[in-house]
Parts: C-alpha cells; structure tokens; sequence
C-alpha cells in the first residue's frame, strides 16, 4: 500500500515540499490527457490506489485530498494538441503544468516512472508509483476524477459514442460506435485505428498508441 516513505527520503536530503505526479488518459482514443501534483503534509495516511476505488470512493478520495493537501493542481492537454506533439510529450507537458500550478511550489518531484528531459526541479521516478508514493497515488486520483468528469460532459456535447461509460478507452462498445458514427472532434486521430485502417474494420482494430508515445 502507498505510504510517505519515499517523501520522507527525499526530506532526509534536505527538501521539505515533495509533490506527486501522475496522469491520467495516456491511451484513450478520444479526450485530453490529464495530470495532477500533490504535496502531502508529513504524518497523512491512505490505503488505496486510483486503480483499486470505485468512481463513488475516488470522488470522496479527491474531496479528502483537496482538503487536506498542502497543495494541489491539475492540468489537461486536449486531444488536439496530443494529435500535433503526440501522448508522451502531451503527457509531459500535462504534468509540467500542474507542478507549475502548485502554491507554495515544490522543491523536489515524484514521478510516477515518466522521464521529463527538462525539468528544474530534482526528481525520482518510481515504478508503479502510486502503488508506492501516497503523494503519487493522490496525484493519480485527482488526475482521474477531472478527467472522468471532463469525459461525461462531452457525453452531453457529442451523444451516441458512450464517453460517460468508457470514458474514451477503446472498448468493443465505443469502436462499434465510432465504426458507425465517424470521430467527432475530441478522437484523437493520431491513435490508431483512426490514423489509418479503414473505417470497416474499427469495430476489431486493437487500440494503439501514437506517435511520441512513452
């Protein structure tokens, strides 16, 4: 389970404001990718990941975090601009943005294994991060909740794809659906099946990444 160990290491190094970083929507055919940062107060605890709650338990868990956070922030990148830069820059970009976002700012970063070339501040990435850092799990279920709630109103823009259900993930629903229907503007039409195969065999096309992916 997430706990403060790994913020608490990198405070024996002589930092104290360590944010957690995480995104969400790296492989979804249609919405942003989104990405929040999350600075704990020492002594907070939690016992869950992003992955492991129900949508009811993440959307108390967020409230709870908001809260008590020293401080939040997060950031969305649009499809569009995923189609022009590609996800893995797309998704640096998201998680830049929310660091940049953070008062007080931070002074060192967990990272949920995503390199970031250019990057000011001192950080670590950590493998399957949010199963390790509680700050990277935080950061992972604020990411999730406004991305969840960025695609259930596009449900209401753009009817008849099912984004409140599958949130834009390539499931056998949302490709009959868009075999049927044709992308609408929020696919991302870097992402296979839309860049390429015929429209006749989306329905069984496996979802891939796009160029620049991570």
């Amino acid at each position: 389970m997430p706990d403060l160990s790994l913020e608490a290491d990198f405070r024996a190094r002589g930092f104290q404001l360590i944010a957690g970083v995480d995104e969400a929507g790296r492989g979804p055919l249609a919405g942003p990718v989104a990405a929040a940062a999350v600075i704990l107060p020492p002594g907070v605890s939690g016992d869950e990941t992003c992955k492991r709650l129900s949508p009811a338990r993440r959307e108390s868990a967020a409230v709870a975090i908001r809260r008590y956070a020293l401080a939040w922030s997060v950031a969305q990148v649009s499809s569009r601009e995923i189609d022009h830069i590609g996800i893995g820059p797309a998704v640096v970009q998201a998680m830049m943005a929310a660091v940049s976002g953070l008062r007080p700012p931070p002074d060192g970063l967990l990272l949920d294994w995503v390199h970031i070339k250019d990057c000011d501040l001192p950080y670590q990435r950590i493998v399957k991060g949010d199963q390790k850092s509680l700050s990277i799990a935080a950061a992972s279920i604020l990411a999730k909740v406004s991305r969840d709630r960025e695609m259930e109103s596009a449900a209401l823009l753009y009817p008849g794809y099912g984004f409140a259900s599958h949130k834009g993930y390539a499931t056998a629903d949302h490709l009959r659906r868009l075999a049927d229907r044709g992308p609408c503007p929020i696919h991302r039409r870097s992402f296979h099946p839309l860049n390429g195969a015929p429209r006749r065999d989306w329905t069984t096309a496996p979802a891939a990444h796009s160029r620049g992916s991570a």
